[in-house]
């Protein structure tokens, strides 16, 4: 591969989806991109390149674009954001939604499924607090094969084993053959939908929670900035954002602040830049209990 050739392609991710790729990240290309060169019969990525130059080919720029964003995804990963959702955003939204029952939770970044069920399996083990409530939780994610593994909710026994503990492997499980999948009563609680980040979220409606774990970091400054004042338009007032662990709002957002002892859950700032502060009132508009908001300094720094 030429050093155009991976100009061309680095440029093209990044207007398609977001991705930022680094001269060191070749390897990954190759890795990636080979299988899907020899899928159409060419040799190297030089060739898929020169391919992918002819705009009649947006079929071709689409699988790539989608076997570069396929990222790894575990059951309960990081344990951590469930026990969290458990003990205090539920808590908390189920006191101030009390008059409405209903939450909405967006999986922004569903990969193939594990986060989206486990947070399914989270609600189903708390369903006493919640009997009655509307609970919709969205998956979406850019690669459209990986929302049909999903949809399946079919694993191999290495899948299940990372990460999810026996006693939900037994009780939300059924096997088939050597795969496990899940239970359909748990498949039907996700609504899964194809999804660039880069596109508007308004069609997606506002959410009480939104998971956005493990996928800004592959973004530059200036894509995570606009991603989450984006955010923070479709996020209830008292709303929670949660991020990985190597992901921060710090340096790239006025909208949100980190929730006072407890990490990788950001709250909306109180002051914000212009867009924060226009944020609909009602339901939820002050902070909910059990997470509260530091005080922000004037001209809304996070």
């Amino acid at each position: 591969m030429t050093p155009q050739d991976f100009d061309y392609l680095r440029d093209m991710l990044k207007e398609s989806s977001g991705l930022i790729l680094t001269e060191e990240k070749q390897y990954l290309l190759e890795c990636r991109l080979m299988p899907v060169a020899r899928e159409h019969g060419l040799e190297s990525l030089t060739d898929l390149v020169r391919v992918l130059r002819d705009p009649a080919e947006s079929q071709l720029s689409a699988k790539v674009t989608e076997a570069m964003t396929i990222n790894e995804s575990l059951f309960f990963r990081d344990k951590t954001p469930f026990e969290n959702f458990t003990q205090l955003m539920l808590p908390a939204l189920v006191a101030s939604r009390a008059p409405m029952r209903k939450l909405r939770i967006w999986c922004a970044a569903a990969s193939t499924g594990q986060e989206p069920y486990s947070l399914a399996i989270t609600i189903k083990e708390n369903s006493s607090k919640i009997v009655g409530w509307d609970i919709e939780i969205i998956g979406t994610d850019l690669s459209s094969d990986v929302l049909e593994k999903a949809k399946a909710g079919l694993y191999s026994q290495f899948e299940v084993q990372r990460g999810l503990p026996i006693q939900f492997l037994v009780k939300y499980f059924n096997q088939v053959g050597s795969m496990w999948q899940i239970d359909s009563s748990i498949r039907a609680m996700i609504d899964y939908r194809k999804f660039n980040l880069l596109e508007s979220f308004e069609g997606l409606g506002t959410f009480d929670i939104i998971f956005c774990r493990n996928v800004l970091i592959y973004f530059d400054a200036e894509t995570k900035k606009d991603i989450f004042s984006r955010m923070a338009r479709q996020l209830q007032p008292d709303g929670y954002l949660l991020l990985g662990a190597a992901e921060t709002v710090i340096g790239h957002s006025a909208h949100f602040t980190p929730a006072e002892g407890v990490r990788g859950v950001y709250v909306k700032s109180v002051k914000g830049d212009d867009d924060a502060k226009t944020q609909p009132t009602g339901i939820g508009s002050t902070p909910a209990a059990g997470l509260s908001r530091p005080t922000v300094a004037a001209g809304g720094s996070a």
